[in-house]
């Protein structure tokens, strides 16, 4: 089948007759009669139209992966044929979009079903195809465009503009363009090719989801997200275009950080895909989001962001497709040229799916019943984050980050999904339940976790920050991992026994565990902190130590009159200190250090 005769399958959305279902295994059905299917095919089974994808094929006999409840559906039941593979939609209107996990919209959903359940066999459209935007061209007739060249513009939202591409495999001269109103399947433009033929351009297209976008290269990523955490963006940050996963057990945190960052990060456009986690949890989120005020526009945050809500009681095969569709979709912005962040919550829910459907499969399993191939998968979705160069003649650069939650059964780091995660990620924010329970959060251990891309950014932090951010950050670090030892010492022979030079180490890490690192999440002024209060706190605070060794190892020196200090309670104030400058810090620093030496 020819891409244009694909094209006009998809759009026609034709059910070709297919073969006979021969036995149905949960949400597996095998059918007989399938010799002209293709793998990954998009099929409707049964007189419901229940939406399925092919998966496996073994001459005229197809495995089925169902995405709807089959109860009721049994061998002799039809099985038609679409001959499209599974896409995403793209196109203007997908941003404000709640969708489930095969990209239906739900509020499309609840308006043909009511608002109970999702009726077995319902469609509904990605976008909306009646509705008018504005079209503005970018090119004219008789111009030269290759796949990937923006034709057009349309102002998706208020803070959006989105960019009208030509789609992969078509290029030529610009026979006609149009200006003015058109749905998203009228034709905007129409290319010539090499060989004569005229081609019309949309601006609806389908791209398959298990294939990652094309792209010409990709960039050594050397900027960080910044998300406004002070434990993420300081000690252990993520880059933008980099990879990032958040493991820890139930109750530490995982869903409250992804959500901060979704809320709170630089990124222009968000992808927020809830993969089988709880339906209060995604409840949460829909009702929330609406509602928040983006601080980078001013703008509702709903205007750069999409959901994709495939909760724990929807069915578990539309759990790896929810994983696909939610990253197409975020490359299909990061083209345009957008930096955009993906949260999947849970990639251990979409582990436990392919779990379930390799084993009634009868597949080999691996270790824990996993999928052999349950790394090799892990690996191909998180490395469709880069910094890439685009398609297209304009040398247009874009950027794809995503952040993905793991939940290993009682925080245990050695089960699979988290070592497979582990392998292919370069970020590892891993939360601790012992400090879930200290109501610490975020509850990232400072001991256990790592940024690899922290080198690529020290140029960054000197000429964005300040030159001595990178110096600053390794002493606090450093000094943490001291008072992790020191505890040891004082749990076994008590603080007596410390020296004071030990014991300012020790309220020195006090100060950043309590005082920088805590952050409340729902703390309208604490939620978020940009880098130059960041490092005007943290430097602020290791003065303290950098200064007072050179007093408190002197042998008469008397402890307790460090711990009177004056500026020594106002630290705990410093966070909430939101108008202060760097000219506000640096008069602290310098008090600290007059206190300090008076006391020599």
């Amino acid at each position: 089948m020819t891409k244009t005769e694909e094209k006009t399958v998809e759009d026609k959305n034709t059910d070709i007759p297919g073969g006979v279902i021969e036995r149905v295994t949960g949400p597996l059905v095998r059918a007989r009669g399938m010799s002209e299917a293709k793998l990954y095919e998009v099929v409707k089974v049964s007189e419901e139209k229940l939406m399925g994808e092919i998966i496996e094929l073994h001459g005229d006999v197809a495995a089925i992966q169902v995405y709807e409840e089959t109860a009721g559906i049994g061998p002799g039941d039809v099985v038609y044929r679409t001959g499209r593979t599974m896409s995403a939609a793209l196109g203007p209107g997908l941003l404000q979009s709640i969708y489930d996990g095969v990209q239906r919209p739900l509020v499309k959903i609840e308006e043909a079903a009511g608002n109970c359940f999702i009726t077995r066999g319902i469609e509904a459209d990605a976008v909306d195809m009646s509705k008018k935007w504005a079209f503005k061209p970018t090119v004219k007739a008789g111009d030269m465009v290759v796949e990937g060249d923006v034709i057009g513009e349309v102002e998706e939202t208020s803070v959006i503009t989105h960019k009208v591409m030509v789609p992969p495999g078509m290029g030529g001269k610009v026979a006609s363009v149009e200006s003015g109103e058109f749905t998203v399947t009228e034709d905007v433009a129409t290319l010539e090719t090499a060989d004569g033929k005229k081609e019309a351009v949309q601006m609806l297209q389908y791209w398959p989801i298990r294939a990652a976008r094309p792209k010409k290269s990709k960039i050594f990523p050397s900027e960080p997200l910044r998300t406004g955490g002070r434990s993420i963006d300081t000690f252990f940050p993520i880059a933008k275009g980099g990879a990032g996963c958040i493991p820890g057990p139930f109750g530490a945190g995982k869903t409250v950080t992804q959500q901060s960052i979704a809320k709170y990060c630089d990124a222009e456009i968000i992808v927020y895909i809830g993969c089988g986690e709880r339906g209060n949890e995604m409840t949460e989120v829909l009702d929330e989001f609406p509602h928040l005020i983006d601080p980078n526009t001013g703008e509702p945050l709903m205007k750069r962001t999409i959901l994709i809500a495939n909760t724990s009681n929807m069915p578990v095969a539309a759990r790896e497709a929810s994983v696909y569709t939610g990253i197409t979709i975020a490359e299909y912005y990061r083209d345009m040229g957008y930096n955009v962040a993906l949260m999947a919550d849970s990639t251990s829910r979409w582990a436990e799916a392919m779990r379930e459907i390799s084993g009634r499969l009868e597949e080999m399993p691996g270790e824990e019943g996993y999928p052999a191939y349950l790394s090799s998968r892990t690996a191909e979705f998180y490395e469709r984050a880069g910094i890439v160069k685009t398609l297209g003649g304009d040398d247009r650069t874009g950027s794809l980050t995503v952040i993905g939650a793991v939940s290993p059964p009682g925080g245990d780091l050695s089960e699979p999904v988290s070592q497979a995660t582990l392998r292919v990620t370069k970020t590892f924010w891993s939360l601790d339940s012992d400090l879930a329970y200290k109501k610490h959060f975020p509850s990232i251990n400072w001991l256990i976790s790592y940024s690899l891309y922290a080198p690529n950014f020290e140029e960054f932090w000197a000429k964005e920050v300040a030159p001595d951010y990178s110096q600053v950050r390794s002493t606090a670090l450093s000094l943490l991992e001291k008072e992790s030892k020191l505890m040891e010492i004082v749990r076994l022979v008590g603080m007596e026994s410390l020296s004071n030079g030990d014991r300012l180490v020790l309220e020195v890490a006090r100060m950043l565990r309590e005082d920088f690192l805590f952050q409340d999440a729902f703390s309208k002024d604490d939620a978020y902190t940009p880098l130059d209060r960041q490092y005007g706190i943290l430097k602020s605070i290791v003065t303290f130590f950098e200064a007072g060794q050179e007093v408190v190892t002197k042998p008469d020196f008397e402890y307790s009159t460090f711990a009177a200090m004056e500026t020594l309670g106002k630290v705990a104030t410093l966070k909430d200190e939101l108008e202060w400058t760097k000219e506000d810090y640096q008069k602290f620093q310098d008090q600290v250090r007059s206190e300090i030496n008076a006391l020599a």
